[in-house]
């Protein structure tokens, strides 16, 4: 059967993801889930004491995966694989959320500035009594940034819903002297891994 015979599930809102497994040629149907913390949030994202960037970011994706699959038994849906990902920034080892507002963003990217960071995206695909995840880490260098700099960035909005205040695929792109890794990763959606996955269910790309 040819990939495109087959069909995922993406529980996820990310336009980024669907993006890159339209370029990998990956069909898919995206799945929601609640995310709104005041209408009762699906999956807690909460970070437990004591948990690694890398725990917490591969527990998440797990969840989430979980929780897709829950929606797809619960609706009657056909039993296609529920893919899942999250993706955090982690600086000196403590996990950076995304910023809260643009003073927020601004504070975020003083403190990556000059510096480098990881960037942990982890997947997950569920699919009946299976779950399989797998963890890309990306470390990634700011070059040293100017006040005048960040704010206007900011000011873009580019930054707001984003890990680590900054879109790898935008305006942020200017401020990257180095990247160790994944691509993709840092976009949400490591490629490699993500294929990885999908043969795992049986899903062959080409």
């Amino acid at each position: 059967m040819y990939a495109s015979e087959k069909r995922i599930y993406l529980a996820s809102r990310s336009p980024r993801r669907r993006e890159l497994l339209k370029q990998i040629g990956v069909n898919f149907e995206v799945l929601l889930c609640r995310e709104d913390a005041a209408r009762g949030a699906d999956a807690d994202e909460r970070l437990n004491e004591g948990e690694s960037p890398e725990g917490y970011v591969t527990r998440l994706a797990r969840m989430k995966a979980e929780i897709g699959w829950l929606r797809v038994t619960q609706r009657g849906l056909p039993g296609s694989p529920v893919l899942a990902a999250d993706t955090t920034v982690a600086l000196d080892n403590v996990v950076i959320g995304k910023p809260t507002n643009r003073e927020h963003a601004i504070e975020i990217l003083t403190r990556l500035s000059g510096r480098a960071h990881q960037v942990h995206t982890a997947i997950a695909i569920r699919r009946r009594d299976a779950i399989e995840s797998l963890l890309s880490t990306t470390t990634v260098e700011f070059r040293k940034l100017t006040e005048v700099e960040i704010r206007r960035y900011v000011a873009t909005g580019e930054c707001l819903d984003k890990a680590g205040a900054y879109a790898i695929q935008g305006r942020a792109s200017l401020f990257i002297s180095e990247i160790c890794g994944s691509y993709s990763g840092v976009m949400g959606l490591p490629l490699f891994e993500t294929t990885q996955l999908l043969q795992k269910f049986g899903y062959e790309l080409l």
